[in-house]
C-alpha cells in the first residue's frame, strides 16, 4: 500500500476562545492543561505508521509551527500566502505528497485543534479505512453522536461498505434543536468531524472536476513555489487568485466517491468555552476550573485563570476567562457571541484582538510585564543556540538583566558574556545583538526607556532567520509587533 502522509491544517484563529486565543497566537498553540492542541495532534500522528508529516499554516504562525514540530525534523511546513479555506490548503498538501510519495500517496487530513478519547479508537479506524482510500474512496470520519448537538454539521449514512464503512447519503448543515433530535433518533447520522483520508491523485482529480478554477490557481502556485529553510512557500500571486472554499462544499457534497467510517469516541472540536466546560472535570456544584480559582456558592460555571487569582461569589452559568491583559465574562449560553467582541476590538484597532501577552519569535518568546509613559518591561526567553537580529533603535534605550542562563551580547564592536544576576545597558542608537550560547533557555528582564517604544523602532542590520525590515513607520498602535 502507498505511504501515508498526515496533513495537519493549522491556520485557524479560534476567535470564539478569546481572550486566550488571539489572531497572533491561536488556540492550537496554547497549552490547555499539560499540552497544546497541536502537540496532541502531532502525538496522534506519531501513533500511526506514516512517511512524512505535512503541516499547512500561514505566514503569521510560521514560528509557532516551527517550534511545535521541532521533534519532527523531516516534516514539511507549507505556508499559505493568504487563507483560502480548506480546499486549496489540502490541494497544496496533495501536490507535495505526490512529489514525496507518488501519485497514489495517501493523505490523512486532520485539523490541529481537536481532542478525542480514546486515541486508540481513532488509530484503529484509520487502519480500517486505508484499503478503501487506497481503492479511490474519499473517506471522512463521522463521530457517533452522544447528544442532539446544534453546533456540528452531520453526515447521513447510506449503504454499508466493506471494512465497517458506509456510503455518504448526504450532508446536513448545523441543524436547529428539533432537527438535531430527529437526526439523533434516526440512528443514521454522525457528526461531521472535518477529518479525511484519500489518495492525493483522487483528491486532485475531484478538485479539477468540480472546481477547476481552484485547481488551476493552486497548481500554478505550487509550480512557482520556493523553499525558505523549513518552509515551503507557494507563489503568492497565483495562490491569492484562488477563490476560498471548503473541502465540504468543493468536493464532499458533489463527489460520488465519498465514504464515512464511524468513530465511537469522545470528541470535541473545542470551538467555544462551552466546549471546554463540557470536557473539563466538574466539582460537586457543576463548576469547571483551571488555574488559580477560588469559588464561594457558585454553580455550573467555567472559570479559567492564566496567572492571577480568580475569585467568584454567588454566580451561576457563567464563563470567566482571565489573561494578563483582558478578562472575559459571559453567560455560558452566549459564549458563541464572543467573536462579536473580537470584531469590535479589531474595528477599533485595539491590540487585544490579535496580540497575546506572550509573543513567539523564531528565537524564543517575550511577554510584556509592565508599561507606562516612557517605559516598558518585558520578560524575554531565548532558546538554546538561538540568536536575535543585529539591530538598533532610534528612539529607545534598553537595560538587560539576566536572571537565568548566559547571554552573549554584541554591543557595537564588543562581544561579552553576561551571566546570571549581571546586567548590561544598551544605549539608544547602538548596534546590538543577543545570543544564547548555552544549553538551557536564557531568561532575562528587559527594561525599555525612551520617547517611543513601538516594536517598529527596530532597524535590523542582519538576521539569521531571513527577516527583513520595511522602512520605519509608526504602527497604528505602538504596542503591536510586526
Amino acid at each position: 500500500m502507498a505511504s501515508l502522509f498526515p496533513v495537519i491544517l493549522c491556520g485557524g484563529t479560534g476567535s470564539r476562545l478569546w481572550p486566550l486565543s488571539r489572531a497572533g497566537h491561536p488556540k492550537q498553540f496554547i497549552e490547555f492543561g499539560t499540552s497544546s492542541l497541536l502537540a496532541d495532534t502531532l502525538a496522534r500522528c506519531a501513533r500511526l505508521e506514516h512517511a512524512q508529516l505535512i503541516v499547512v499554516s500561514n505566514e503569521e504562525h510560521r514560528f509557532h509551527v516551527k517550534d511545535a514540530v521541532r521533534a519532527f525534523p523531516a516534516a514539511d511546513i507549507i505556508l499559505e500566502p493568504t487563507q483560502r479555506n480548506t480546499a486549496p490548503a489540502i490541494a497544496l498538501a496533495a501536490f507535495r505528497a505526490q512529489e514525496a510519495g507518488g501519485a497514489q500517496a495517501l493523505l490523512l487530513v486532520l485539523p490541529a485543534d481537536h481532542r478525542m478519547d480514546p486515541e486508540e479508537v481513532f488509530a484503529e479506524a484509520v487502519c480500517k479505512a486505508l484499503p478503501a482510500a487506497a481503492d479511490g474512496r474519499i473517506v471522512t470520519f463521522g463521530i457517533t453522536p452522544s447528544t442532539p448537538a446544534t453546533g456540528f454539521g452531520y453526515i447521513i449514512t447510506g449503504a454499508e461498505l466493506p471494512g465497517g464503512l458506509y456510503e455518504v447519503s448526504r450532508f446536513q448543515e448545523k441543524p436547529d434543536a428539533a432537527t438535531a433530535r430527529r437526526l439523533l433518533a434516526s440512528g443514521t447520522a454522525l457528526w461531521n468531524s472535518g477529518m479525511f483520508l484519500f489518495r492525493a491523485d483522487r483528491y486532485l482529480e475531484e478538485l479539477q472536476r468540480f472546481r477547476p478554477d481552484i485547481f488551476a490557481a493552486v497548481s500554478a502556485a505550487w509550480q512557482g513555489r520556493h523553499t525558505d529553510g523549513r518552509f515551503l512557500r507557494p507563489a503568492a500571486e497565483a495562490f491569492c487568485a484562488s477563490l476560498a472554499d471548503s473541502i465540504d462544499y468543493a468536493i464532499m457534497e458533489k463527489t460520488d466517491r465519498a465514504a464515512v467510517i464511524p468513530l465511537p469516541l469522545r470528541w470535541n472540536d473545542l470551538g467555544s468555552w462551552e466546549a471546554f466546560y463540557e470536557i473539563s472535570p466538574h466539582d460537586d456544584h457543576g463548576n469547571a476550573r483551571q488555574g488559580d480559582v477560588m469559588l464561594e456558592d457558585c454553580r455550573n460555571c467555567y472559570l479559567h485563570s492564566t496567572g492571577r487569582l480568580l475569585a467568584a461569589v454567588g454566580v451561576e452559568d457563567l464563563a470567566v476567562v482571565e489573561t494578563r491583559d483582558a478578562v472575559l465574562v459571559a453567560r455560558r449560553d452566549r459564549v458563541q457571541d464572543v467573536k462579536r467582541i473580537v470584531q469590535r476590538l479589531e474595528k477599533e484597532n485595539r491590540p487585544e484582538h490579535a496580540l497575546h501577552p506572550r509573543v513567539c519569535r523564531p528565537w524564543g518568546s517575550y511577554e510584556r510585564l509592565a508599561e507606562g509613559e516612557r517605559f516598558q518591561v518585558k520578560r524575554i526567553v531565548v532558546e538554546p543556540g538561538e540568536t536575535l537580529s543585529l539591530q538598533k533603535h532610534y528612539h529607545r534605550a534598553e537595560h538587560w538583566v539576566v536572571v537565568g542562563g548566559v547571554a552573549e551580547v554584541t554591543l557595537d564592536d564588543e562581544v561579552r558574556l553576561v551571566t546570571e544576576n549581571e546586567s548590561i545597558y544598551i544605549p539608544q542608537g547602538s548596534l546590538h545583538r543577543l545570543r544564547n550560547p548555552g544549553k538551557l533557555p536564557l531568561l532575562l528582564i528587559e527594561i525599555q526607556t525612551g520617547s517611543y517604544l513601538g516594536e517598529d523602532d527596530i532597524v535590523r542590520i542582519s538576521d539569521v532567520y531571513g527577516r527583513t525590515d520595511q522602512p520605519p513607520a509608526p504602527l497604528a498602535n505602538p504596542k503591536e509587533t510586526p
